[in-house]
Formats: C-alpha cells, sequence, structure tokens
C-alpha cells in the first residue's frame, strides 16, 4: 500500500511537471503626454476606446447590454490619467493542453478593460482562473468578431495556443490571448525637454536600469523625421541632435515598422508577435501627427509596475513592454494658443486649423497644460469649446496653420 502511494505521488509529480512545460508571452504599451519642460502631464484622449464590442469594460463588466455612451463612461477614456496602459497581451505556447491560473497587479493604476471573462476581482487587479490552454485547438470560429476594423484582431495573426476561459452561466469563452488595459497614477522612466532649439533635445531615465531602442519620431504633414538611440542609460541626462533627414510619412513608417519589430524580436518576442504588436499600434505610433519616442522599458520596471503571477509557473515569461512619450513641443504650444485667441475672436477657420496642427487625441493635455499658465475664464472657455467643436467635426482640408 506504501509503494502504491509513493508511486502515485511521483506520478502526480510527472503529471504536474509535464503540465508546467510550458510558456508565455506578453507585450504591452504605455503611453505617457509630456510638456518641453519635462513635466508628464495628466491627460484624457476624449474618444470612445476602439476595441470591439464583446470586450468587458468597468462600466459592462458581466456582459450586461449597455449603449455606447456607457461603453465610453465604463473605459479608460473617460478617466484623465498620467499613464495609459494600452493592450497588453499574454501568449500561451504549450504541447500538451494545461489549465493555468494567471493574476495581474496594477498598484498604481486601475484595470479599466479587458477579455475573455476575469473571476470577480479589485480595480488593481486582474484575475483568470482555470485558463485551459489549448494548442491543438484550431477551429477560428471559436473566436469571436463584430465585423469591426479595429486593431485589436491584428494580436491574433501568432502561432499562440487558443484559450479557454470559464465565463457566466457555464460558458466559456475562446481567444488567442489574455487581454487588459487600464490608467495609472505613475510617471514614466523617459523624460524629454528641450528648449527653443527643438533638434536638441536631453533625454533622461529616472529607471534603475537602462532604457534600450530608442525611436524618435517626428511627424510633419506629410514628411516624417526619424531619430535611434540604441540606449539610455540610468540616471544619464543625454542631449541629442535630432535627424533633419525628412522623408514622405509612408517611407519612414516603413523603415521604423521593420526596426521596432527586429528590437522586438532581440527582447525576446517571437517574430510574429513582434509583427502582431506593430500591426496594431502602425497609425498610432508611426502615422499620428507629432512628436514622439517609443523605447523598450526594462522588464525589472515591467515586473514591478505590472506584477505577473502564474500557476503552475511556465518553463519562460517573457515580457516585453513599449512606453510611448508623446513631447508637447514649444511651437506646438505657441500654434495652439494663437488658435485658441483666434477662436475667441470668431475666427470659424481656428478650428480647422487645430485640426492641422495633429495634436489628435493628445489635444486635452496640451490644452490643461496652456490653461495652468492662463488663468483667465474667457480663455478657458474658449479654448475647451474650441476643442469640443474641433474633436466634434470631420478632419478638414488641410490649412495652412497661420
Amino acid at each position: 500500500m506504501k509503494t502504491k502511494l509513493v508511486l502515485a505521488t511521483l506520478l502526480a509529480g510527472n503529471l504536474i511537471a509535464c503540465a508546467a512545460d510550458f510558456i508565455a508571452h506578453e507585450w504591452g504599451t504605455f503611453t505617457s503626454v509630456q510638456g518641453a519642460d519635462g513635466i508628464q502631464l495628466e491627460w484624457n484622449p476624449l474618444v470612445t476606446t476602439d476595441l470591439p464590442k464583446f470586450v468587458y469594460d468597468r462600466n459592462r463588466p458581466n456582459a450586461n447590454a449597455r449603449g455606447q455612451t456607457f461603453r465610453e463612461y465604463g473605459s479608460k477614456s473617460a478617466f484623465v490619467a498620467l499613464q495609459r496602459m494600452e493592450t497588453p497581451v499574454i501568449y500561451f505556447y504549450a504541447d500538451e493542453d494545461v489549465s493555468v491560473d494567471v493574476n495581474v497587479s496594477f498598484p498604481q493604476g486601475i484595470v479599466t478593460e479587458w477579455y475573455p471573462q476575469t473571476t470577480p476581482s479589485t480595480n488593481r487587479q486582474t484575475r483568470w482562473n482555470k485558463v485551459t490552454v489549448l494548442p491543438r485547438a484550431k477551429d477560428a470560429a471559436l473566436l469571436l468578431n463584430d465585423g469591426s476594423k479595429t486593431h485589436y484582431y491584428a494580436a491574433r495573426e501568432t502561432e499562440a495556443a487558443m484559450l479557454r476561459v470559464p465565463a457566466q452561466d457555464k460558458k466559456v469563452e475562446h481567444e488567442k490571448f489574455l487581454f487588459y488595459r487600464g490608467i495609472g497614477s505613475f510617471r514614466a522612466p523617459l523624460t524629454v525637454s528641450m528648449g527653443a532649439n527643438e533638434d536638441y533635445p536631453q533625454l533622461h531615465n529616472s529607471d534603475t536600469h537602462d532604457l534600450r531602442h530608442l525611436f524618435v519620431l517626428q511627424v510633419r504633414g506629410p514628411v516624417a523625421r526619424l531619430t535611434r538611440i540604441n540606449h539610455l542609460r540610468n540616471g544619464e541626462p543625454r542631449s541629442i541632435k535630432l535627424s533633419r533627414d525628412e522623408k514622405p510619412v509612408a517611407e519612414v513608417q516603413r523603415q521604423i515598422a521593420s526596426a521596432t519589430r527586429d528590437a522586438l524580436v532581440s527582447e525576446g518576442l517571437y517574430g510574429p508577435e513582434a509583427a502582431a504588436m506593430v500591426e496594431t499600434w502602425r497609425d498610432s505610433w508611426f502615422g499620428e501627427q507629432g512628436m514622439r519616442v517609443l523605447y523598450v522599458l526594462p522588464r525589472t520596471w515591467a515586473d514591478r509596475t505590472l506584477p505577473l503571477s502564474i500557476e503552475p509557473a511556465p518553463k519562460d515569461i517573457v515580457r516585453v513592454m513599449v512606453g510611448r512619450a508623446e513631447i508637447i513641443t514649444p511651437s506646438m504650444e505657441w500654434d495652439l494658443m494663437k488658435q485658441i485667441v483666434k477662436f475667441s475672436e470668431g475666427d470659424s477657420e481656428a478650428v480647422a486649423r487645430l485640426q492641422v496642427l495633429g495634436m489628435g487625441r493628445f489635444a486635452d493635455a496640451a490644452v490643461r497644460r496652456m490653461l495652468g499658465r492662463t488663468p483667465s475664464p474667457d480663455f478657458s472657455r474658449a479654448a475647451w469649446n474650441l476643442l469640443e467643436t474641433a474633436l466634434r467635426q470631420p478632419p478638414a482640408a488641410k490649412l495652412a496653420a497661420k
């Protein structure tokens, strides 16, 4: 009897070891906005979230039907925050079916959207229990598709295993990854500051580890400029000279997309995962007007900011998080102030000129920053009315900002 018990214990241990013979890969983006003095700003994109209708959010946590207005207020676009955690996804790879429990903590933020359904938890924690990794499941019909053109679906274009997750009423949901988003109250490790000469910004890394694969992208109208920096040491303030080589936006997009994929692969992602991440964020990262810095965050930063636990523990976990610092330059602030003044004076073309400035979903941060420096009720009303009108109207024909 004792021998049988020992054999059973050994067999159970071997089964657990086999079950744990899987790996997990994760990628995601953290976006912050800052002024030319390096101060990171609270912001709100003032647009509804670009996600499929089946994705859950804080105001629709149990798949109850809600109107679009409620979805907007339940998503992260309803909050003003320093940091927006955008589209982390967790993939799994295994040779055999395996059941895992996944827990993601967000100590300095709240989770606002997720899919598949999670186990009830706090706003600062997301938990999926009894997730079954199904490496042999290939039926694409199991995956929901609401027919929208959202970039969410690009994240499925990998070789990751299908996942089956328990949902309400003894139902199950299938997806190729675990998805979640959120907002945070912390500052990003990269600070960018500049003076009147915007071609010589200073970058500073406040983290204890180096930042790697930095891309400074400037998009202005039909042309763009790209400057690459391999790494930025911890605690190092570094002045750089930006490239003056202007090229058509489409050409620069191809160049930076290829370089970003290579960087993500060098950090541990599989090629299809890196391609899926780039495709998911191509329009936002590489196409939006303005100036931004994209960079790979240290793994230690990701583990500290967003602790992840998986049980049983996988053989390997790869986490690659990209930081995005959107910069409101002095010239952008000056152009914004001019359009607010012109709008207050009744110039109807100020709306179109604001749209051409290319601040897009970051205009809210620029307006908040400017109003903090110009505490005038009339100026404040004109600024918010201009921004609201610009967001409500379709993009205008290109005009010269003057």
